[in-house]
């Protein structure tokens, strides 16, 4: 099974470090993202990528190359305009010719959790992850007595896109030519019902989106040992 990577972006929140560098670049621990989720997906197997490149392109493939150096066999879909996470994603068509089925994922998440969870057969499946507080919560008693606080809790019963999918070819069909896939393909298929969602919980996962992120990553990481 291919696994897509969307790492076409400008990462304009991340700037300026994105002004020298584009994002799947952008170092936690000083390794490149893209090379976390390489890494990250081979131990469950994946060992076929493509990368959705478009902006500073170049860079990516001279740190990637082929992939060989990582273990792993990686081809490119070029943007040479943004297109969206859906626009991107069916640029990619003709490289996924031969799949039945295959992961996608944004290029700024970095987790550890099991990708294969996603593989329901005739599914499309996307993976939540609970809701984080950005705030510290504080923990009162019946009498509003302070009894505690906790640091950025996770919320009970609310989830988020995880940003990591499993789609069967079927999706190309709900795919725009330009656009994001989160407001196009996504509620389409829900409302069709072809949508089922696989929740992860107690497993580390950080969207890169700040540069507050890269360092809670990086201490994370750390703390779990993550290689």
């Amino acid at each position: 099974m291919k696994a897509v990577v969307l790492a076409g972006g400008f990462g304009k929140r991340l700037k300026p470090l994105t002004d020298q560098k584009p994002k799947p670049m952008i170092e936690v621990l000083s390794v490149p993202i893209i090379d976390w989720q390489v890494r990250w997906l081979m131990k469950f197997g994946v060992k076929d990528f493509v990368l959705c490149v478009g902006y500073m392109k170049e860079q990516i493939f001279d740190h990637v190359s082929d992939g060989s150096k990582l273990g792993a066999r990686i081809e490119y879909s070029i943007e040479e305009e943004p297109l969206g996470t859906g626009g991107a994603l069916k640029n990619a068509k003709n490289l996924l010719a031969d799949e039945e089925s295959f992961l996608m994922l944004n290029g700024d998440v970095l987790t550890e959790l099991d990708p294969n969870r996603l593989r329901v057969a005739g599914l499309h499946t996307i993976a939540l992850v609970p809701l984080r507080s950005p705030f510290g919560v504080i923990e009162l008693d019946r009498n509003s007595r302070v009894r505690g606080f906790v640091e950025k809790p996770e919320i009970q019963d609310k989830w988020i896109n995880a940003g990591v999918y499993h789609f069967t070819r079927e999706v190309f069909r709900y795919l725009p030519e330009n656009g994001n896939i989160e407001v196009t393909a996504l509620p389409a298929l829900a409302k069709e019902g072809k949508l089922e969602a696989v929740k992860y919980e107690k497993i580390f996962w950080r969207s890169i989106d700040s540069h507050k992120d890269i360092e809670e990553a990086a201490n994370e990481m750390q703390a779990i040992k993550m290689s």
